[in-house]
């Protein structure tokens, strides 16, 4: 039977080469190799450089005053992971191969001080034969990692952008410069007899009318030459029973590499969303595919977690003429949804926990959060997070790796980079299109305007007449059919919303406003005319809490927040001093007044927009706040959960509106 081996227990051990140095130099056991820049720590796995460095005591907090930029010299070196693989794992004449779920950014695999491949991208698995290069006893594994891009912050240019390494953490208005270099996810072994699935798929759907289900599964099941064939057994049954499988097949191994196995009329419980249907029941069911020969033995084994939900999409109340449908429907039922744009818990987020997601997913859920909008700037997350998601009814909105750049937003269209981007589509589809909580593919983030950057200013969206947008399209098309793809957010003919152009039919999709314009007054009368069919980013800007800034502001003074202090320039964009001064016609007694006054106003603007567009359902379909949580200690931001996870007021006002 295939064999998989969690490499996070072992010894990992970490250290850093000046540039070139392991092509210099054979690549030899780095506990006793001469050269070294930094000597061997301890490497935690899944993790970061930093995080390693940092748990030895060789890097500041980052998050302190300006310290992160005393990290910055970890992107100037070569780093060096190692491990001892042991002897007790390598069966003999079965082949073995590394997976790596996740690498931030690029370099090579060693085994033995022999290469056996190199990577590149942080949003795609990366697997490596070790079997030619095993010898007898313990062998020797190492993951060198190369200098990472120099530059792919908020200020660019998105048509060219050629490096798939998450941007948010190159500065962004909510993140200053924090490059990680790590192991960011599962490093696995896979010791294989030969028998083993490939290619994975099952698509679930419902009949509304009979109540019952479907599932369609497909894959490739392989075997070594010569071996006798084995039987495939698939077997659905309800997570919370698994005694009594609710159906079950055997075919061969033929039968099942050739033609796609389909069940209709499947009585199973549908799947909610969080605060809709039957008291938000969300029941998960395990489709567990086995390769048994014809002793019973099983070979391999693989188990999806699916559910079952029907969704349509349908026109909103007094929608246009040719807009798109933005009404969602789920199990018959149409529903608001509402939620929060999700970005990473922290820049260095290979040391983010399980329980750091779910603290937040929690947080979301007991808002009354029904949708998640995982945004292209950062990074396909973790398993665990969709699994969460399915348990706590919270769909998702998954966005591929694409976002705007400031100077020109415009995507990639030269045919290289079209195949590039089709494969990491692809490959997050194979990994994360059987969850149930999934809604939706999108394109990315704000991509709009033109090639040369003159229409940025008009918010035109990008559409389906793009190459690189059409492919991707493709893609989900023959991946996902069942699932809507959206060319990016926002999207139709305008990207913002402005008050002039109400009533025009031009505010499908929008994005904005992050900010309130003017006394109250008029921030509720822009609400209260909008006429936009979906918003999937609104936002304010709120302090963090006094207590967090006075944490984290280091040897710098917490008062005032202006560009004059380095504590509050850190996010400059959000700040409101001067809407102080000119509100109240003096300066603040001190932070905790400023503190006070400026998360009320954020609570106060996002309760009275969240309102507008619900009462405005079925004519608006929705709404989703910009920010979710922060992944720096900013003295402001849009974000409604502030660095420790903890909800701002402005998080316990929507929870009023959301839940009403």
């Amino acid at each position: 039977m295939k064999i998989v081996k969690d490499l996070a227990q072992l010894d990992w051990v970490l250290a850093g080469l000046t540039p070139n140095h392991g092509q210099f130099r054979r690549l030899e056991d780095i506990r006793t190799m001469p050269g070294l820049e930094v000597l061997p720590v301890r490497g935690h796995v899944p993790g970061s450089v930093q995080g390693s460095l940092r748990a030895a005591g060789l890097l500041p907090d980052w998050n302190i005053g300006l310290n992160g930029r005393a990290c910055e010299w970890v992107e100037h070196r070569q780093w060096l992971y190692q491990a001892t693989l042991p002897d007790a794992w390598l069966a003999t004449g079965q082949r073995v191969t590394l997976r790596c779920e996740g690498l931030d950014y690029s370099g090579w695999v060693l085994l033995n001080g022999v290469e056996v491949g190199a990577f590149q991208g942080s949003f795609v698995p990366h697997t490596f034969d070790l079997t030619p290069n095993l010898q007898p006893g313990e062998n020797r594994l190492q993951i060198l990692f190369d200098l990472p891009p120099r530059w792919l912050g908020m200020y660019n240019r998105t048509s060219q952008i050629r490096e798939w390494k998450p941007r948010f953490y190159y500065t962004w208005d909510w993140q200053p410069r924090f490059v990680q270099t790590g192991i960011w996810d599962a490093v696995t072994l896979e010791i294989s007899d030969g028998y083993e699935f490939a290619g994975l798929v099952c698509t679930t759907d419902v009949d509304i009318a009979s109540g019952t289900g479907s599932l369609r599964i497909e894959g490739r099941a392989s075997k070594p030459t010569q071996a006798d064939d084995c039987q495939i057994e698939v077997t659905l049954y309800a997570t919370d029973d698994v005694t009594h499988p609710i159906v079950q097949t055997m075919l061969s191994a033929a039968d099942f590499s050739r033609n796609p196995l389909t069940w209709e009329g499947l009585p199973v419980r549908l799947w909610w969303p969080n605060g809709a249907g039957s008291h938000g029941d969300r029941p998960l069911y395990a489709l567990r595919c086995r390769m048994v020969d014809a002793a019973g033995q099983i070979h391999d084994e693989q188990v999806r977690t699916v559910g079952f939900k029907s969704i349509v999409w349908l026109p909103c109340r007094d929608t246009p003429a040719g807009a798109d449908p933005w009404l969602c429907t789920i199990n018959g039922q149409p529903v608001f949804l509402q939620g929060v744009n999700w970005t990473p818990i922290r820049p260095n987020f290979a040391d983010v926990t399980v329980e750091d997601i779910r603290l937040r997913l929690e947080e979301y859920r007991d808002m009354g959060c029904n949708l998640l909008r995982v945004w292209g700037g950062g990074v396909l997350e973790r398993e665990i997070f969709y699994d969460l998601c399915d348990q706590l009814g919270l769909l998702v909105w998954q966005e591929f790796p694409l976002s705007s750049s400031a100077y020109e937003n415009w995507p990639p269209e030269d045919p290289a980079v079209i195949a590039e981007l089709a494969g990491i589509a692809a490959s997050y589809i194979t990994r994360r299109q059987h969850h149930v909580s999934l809604l939706l593919w999108c394109g990315g983030n704000e991509l709009q305007g033109s090639l040369d950057g003159a229409h940025m200013g008009m918010g035109r969206p990008v559409t389906l007449a793009h190459p690189l947008i059409r492919r991707l399209q493709e893609v989900v098309g023959a991946q996902d059919p069942t699932r809507r793809f959206l060319p990016a957010s926002p999207s139709g003919p305008r990207a913002f919303a402005t008050a002039a152009e109400y009533g025009q039919g031009m505010h499908w999709d929008v994005h904005g406003p992050w900010n309130r314009r003017g006394d109250l007054a008029a921030w509720i009368d822009y609400w209260q005319h909008d006429d936009a069919l979906f918003r999937s980013e609104v936002g304010m800007p709120g302090a963090s809490p006094a207590a967090l800034i006075r944490r984290h502001k280091g040897s710098y003074p917490e008062t005032p927040g202006t560009e004059a202090n380095a504590i509050w320039r850190l996010a400059s964009w959000w700040i409101e001093w001067p809407v102080f001064l000119a509100e109240m016609g003096r300066e603040p007694t001190d932070l905790d007044e400023y503190v006070t006054w400026s998360q009320a106003r954020q609570a106060e603007a996002l309760a009275i927009a969240a309102r507008a567009c619900k009462d405005r359902f079925p004519a608006c379909g929705g709404m989703i706040i910009w920010m979710g949580h922060d992944a720096f200690p900013c003295a402001a931001n849009t974000a409604i959960l502030d660095f420790d996870g903890q909800p701002k007021p402005a998080a316990l006002a929507l929870r009023e509106v959301f839940r009403s």
